[in-house]
């Protein structure tokens, strides 16, 4: 059984990393990837009529990809990704239904329409109304969708494993995608800003986000996922690849979120293993540590040392930015001030790039989902941002089993506050923190078994 889990584990991986490297030197070949996903995850989850939460597997699949697709182009419009997570998952819920009591979605949805209906009236006439409104929505409908199939859907602790397993299967294409668009990382970092070439010719902060979930990723695989020593080599060979990656990327929000989930899920494994397995687990976190030193002072020499100065906040010649987090503070006022001034129905969705424009002279997207929301809904988006951050902890309060909860739901709520929700990975993620995880007493224990270093 070992052999044929390490055997299968070793061609998946070397199809993802054949994936990235077909990619690269012959670039059509993302747009055939993107279609793949969609044909194949929907007819996956129709054969089984979503009898085992296939649907979920094949979102996380193409929720990990979505960066891969926009580097290399891949996407057939700029929310494929998005579309094809609420579609698959809505397939999964004609099947085997939603609970009841996700009734609080419906809500959360139903205090966006003021929102997009306002905007209507308050966007400009030459603006492009349906992409202004998609734009900054379809982020919270991804949201509400997947929180709406996931809320109190029981699954077993060995399907969460599952679950990571396929969005981390996608990053391994992207990694050799960004080694062989980068090579060199010595020879393109000439100072402290966020890098594209280094993040494979795409948007940094994106690449940071999703790179930095990796890390997360790759861990709780070594932790929770290796059947075997050569699986878990593997695992920790990839973990070491994408951390340094991420680093050198140079947009810090996605590392720094990685690293949050990671110590706040050792916490709670320390909590709930047995004694015999703590050893263990912390065996692993002392590995852990000492690998990121390493990690560091590697990228420390590849960069000459200006990554030490960017997480110090300084630039090329060590002198302190004004700004803490890359400009964004005026953002970020800008959105109080909206809300300040339009407090009950907000100024509409898609308007605070037009509105910040005509008062601050500012030309910029949001990059902060809560005051988008508080700008663009009023008070109807504070209601809703309400329910996204109670309602997890409070169902934690009857499945403590789901040890990832707070784990997701700070990638959530992290990544939301840098990067907005331009991507599917902080709504999926985030609607996993509702599922209701169950194990026996033998997974519980597996935990021990498949951490042994």
């Amino acid at each position: 059984m070992k052999s044929n889990d390490t055997s299968t584990y070793i061609k998946l991986v070397l199809i993802h990393l054949f994936i990235g490297l077909a990619v690269y030197f012959i670039p059509v070949i993302s747009k055939l990837y993107a279609i793949a996903i969609i044909l194949v995850g929907y007819r996956y989850v129709i054969l089984r009529k979503n009898a085992n939460n296939e649907a979920l597997y094949m979102a996380a699949y193409l929720v990990g990809a979505e960066v891969f697709l926009r580097m290399t182009q891949g996407n057939f419009f700029e929310q494929y990704a998005k579309y094809g997570v609420i579609g698959i998952l809505i397939i999964g819920m004609i099947y085997r239904g939603f609970s009841k009591n996700s009734i609080l979605y419906w809500i959360f949805g139903i205090l966006l329409l003021p929102g997009i209906f306002l905007s209507f009236f308050t966007l400009n006439f030459d603006t492009d109304i349906r992409k202004a409104i998609t734009f900054n929505i379809i982020g919270p409908i991804t949201l509400m969708i997947s929180a709406i199939y996931c809320y109190q859907r029981k699954i077993a602790f060995e399907q969460i494993k599952k679950i990571i397993d396929m969005l981390a299967y996608p990053l391994m294409a992207t990694l050799i995608y960004m080694y062989l668009y980068t090579p060199s990382v010595k020879d393109v970092v000439t100072n402290t800003e966020s890098n594209f070439e280094t993040s494979g010719g795409f948007g940094p902060n994106q690449v940071s986000t999703i790179l930095g979930l990796g890390i997360f990723l790759f861990f709780i695989k070594i932790v929770l996922n290796s059947k075997t020593i050569a699986i878990q080599l593997i695992n920790i060979l990839l973990f070491i690849i994408i951390t340094f990656r991420g680093i050198v990327t140079f947009s810090r929000g996605g590392i720094i979120t990685g690293f949050i989930m990671i110590i706040i899920v050792v916490i709670l494994l320390l909590f709930y293993t047995k004694s015999y397995a703590k050893s263990k687990v912390l065996l692993l976190v002392v590995f852990g540590t000492f690998s990121l030193l390493g990690i560091w002072v590697y990228s420390s020499i590849q960069t000459g040392g200006l990554i030490d100065k960017r997480y110090a906040n300084q630039d090329a010649r060590g002198r302190e930015k004004l700004s803490k987090l890359t400009g964004r503070e005026r953002l970020i006022e800008s959105e109080f001030k909206m809300f300040l001034d339009n407090p009950v129905f907000g100024i509409g969705v898609g308007k605070n790039k037009e509105y910040r424009l005509e008062t601050t002279g500012v030309d910029a997207a949001s990059h902060n989902e809560i005051t988008r929301m508080l700008a663009e809904h009023g008070m109807f988006g504070l209601f809703a941002l309400i329910i996204l951050l109670i309602t997890p902890m409070v169902l934690y309060l009857n499945n403590q089993q789901n040890i990832f909860v707070f784990s997701f739901v700070v990638f959530w709520i992290l990544t939301i506050n840098h990067a907005a929700m331009r991507l599917a990975a902080p709504a999926f993620i985030y609607a996993l923190s509702l599922l209701k995880v169950h194990f026996d007493e033998e997974n519980q224990n597996s935990i021990s078994r498949e951490s042994a270093v």
